[in-house]
């Protein structure tokens, strides 16, 4: 069986969920299903480089080519994949020079968003931050589900920040972000000095701490920017052998 089938087995509903095909979704099929391949992108259940077939996607979501085809541009859009005219799409390739551009910006809007919550915080707010912590301490020793909880609790403290516009640009670029964030939480101690500094980013919210809320947070985006570089260099050494 090919990588392909296996990972829409793995990956994929298969057929797509008749509630998801009803009429008064139909509009909304090429996003849902750009979101589906950008965290098969992410998860690198697609290879940086790889081609993006339209009749296999196709076929695995069991919608039409021409879905398939919306959703792919609303990924080039968003920077996971290059389409080009008789080529066809692939999955872009990881750059470090992308990863610096991304994670300086992450750097200040999270640190902005972390400093606006540590001025704002209410019960609920922190109940949430706390489902949020437990729910990193519970994934510390699966890379992937790591990331996927982080990536849930940096949408947290987005949404917590009061800032729609800073909450829209972060879930614009969740993706691109979550990407190379995953890069830099490979390792286990990775992990843990991630999880160190959480706690710590919690700790000044909860305190009320604004300015040490922002710093922190600042510091753990410029954390996995380092580590992110490290791993993309890591495994260039690796095909350079």
């Amino acid at each position: 069986m090919s990588t392909f089938w296996q990972m829409r087995q793995n990956c994929y509903p298969c057929p797509m969920d008749p509630n998801l095909a009803a009429a008064s979704l139909v509009p909304t099929l090429p996003l849902q299903i750009a979101e589906r391949i950008g965290v098969s992108i992410v998860e690198e259940k697609f290879a940086p480089g790889e081609r993006l077939k339209e009749v296999e996607l196709a076929l695995a979501f069991g919608v039409s080519r021409a879905t398939v085809r919306e959703a792919l541009r609303l990924l080039e859009k968003r920077g996971l994949v290059s389409i080009l005219p008789q080529r066809g799409a692939r999955v872009t390739e990881l750059s470090k020079k992308e990863l610096e551009d991304l994670f300086e910006m992450r750097a200040a809007l999270l640190g902005l968003a972390s400093g606006r919550v540590a001025g704002r915080l209410d019960p609920g707010g922190a109940r949430e931050l706390k489902a949020g912590l437990r729910a990193l301490e519970g994934a510390r020793d699966d890379a992937a589900a790591y990331a996927r909880a982080s990536t849930a609790m940096v949408a947290t403290i987005c949404r917590l920040s009061g800032n729609e516009q800073l909450s829209g640009y972060v879930a614009e670029l969740a993706l691109r972000f979550a990407r190379y964030a995953r890069l830099g939480l490979a390792s286990p101690a990775r992990r843990e000095q991630s999880l160190a500094t959480w706690r710590k980013l919690e700790r000044a919210i909860f305190a009320h701490d604004a300015p040490l809320a922002e710093a922190i947070h600042r510091d753990l985006a410029l954390t996995n920017l380092a580590a992110g570089l490290a791993e993309i260099e890591r495994r260039e050494r690796g095909k350079a052998r």
